[in-house]
């Protein structure tokens, strides 16, 4: 049997839709986005992803929520986000600069939005999924604490939230482009 997200993402290949418009699903609820060509120059390194809209509405500021992202070099990055929002979400609407993050735009594809918690905040969290555990085995620098942007909702008891980014990536992305650049 197809997992539903996953059959949800082959629908519009197997209909033959058009797949430049493709449905975000992930734990959180579904999102739609329309695919653009990255920017020159963009900050976020390999990624095509544009911002994810938000959804009807404003959102006050009690809705909101402050993450810390500490970056793989050590920089401490913090954002805003809403309820509902997934960790990966958050990166991508406020561009933090964390290279190479959410290759495969939060499908459960890859491990590249992996981030690692903090142990108490780690037990706070919802159940992990077997999609989840079977992309974290792929994941450098797996800890005990380890879970997947892509996967975990902000929720407004994470408010504060520290996370850190592995200082490895599994991103084939990197190796293709340093295999361009050697045949220039």
């Amino acid at each position: 049997m197809i997992a539903p997200g996953i059959s949800a993402l082959m629908r519009p290949l197997l209909s033959g839709l058009n797949v430049s418009k493709i449905r975000f699903i992930h734990l959180c609820g579904v999102i739609e986005q329309h695919r653009t060509p990255p920017k020159q120059g963009s900050e976020r390194g390999f990624s095509s992803m544009q911002k994810l809209q938000d959804g009807p509405g404003d959102s006050s500021s009690s809705d909101q929520v402050t993450v810390h992202f500490i970056n793989r070099d050590g920089e401490r990055l913090t954002a805003t986000a809403k309820e509902g929002q997934s960790l990966l979400e958050v990166v991508i609407n406020q561009n933090l600069a964390i290279d190479g993050f959410g290759a495969c735009e939060g499908t459960l594809a890859c491990s590249t939005c992996h981030l690692i918690f903090e142990k108490d905040a780690f037990q706070k969290l919802d159940a992990i999924s077997d999609e989840e555990l079977d992309m974290l085995d792929l994941a450098y620098g797996l800890t005990e604490t380890s879970r997947l942007g892509c996967q975990v909702c902000i929720k407004k008891s994470m408010d504060g939230l520290t996370v850190r980014v592995p200082m490895d990536v599994s991103d084939m992305r990197r190796q293709l482009e340093v295999g361009k650049q050697s045949k220039q």
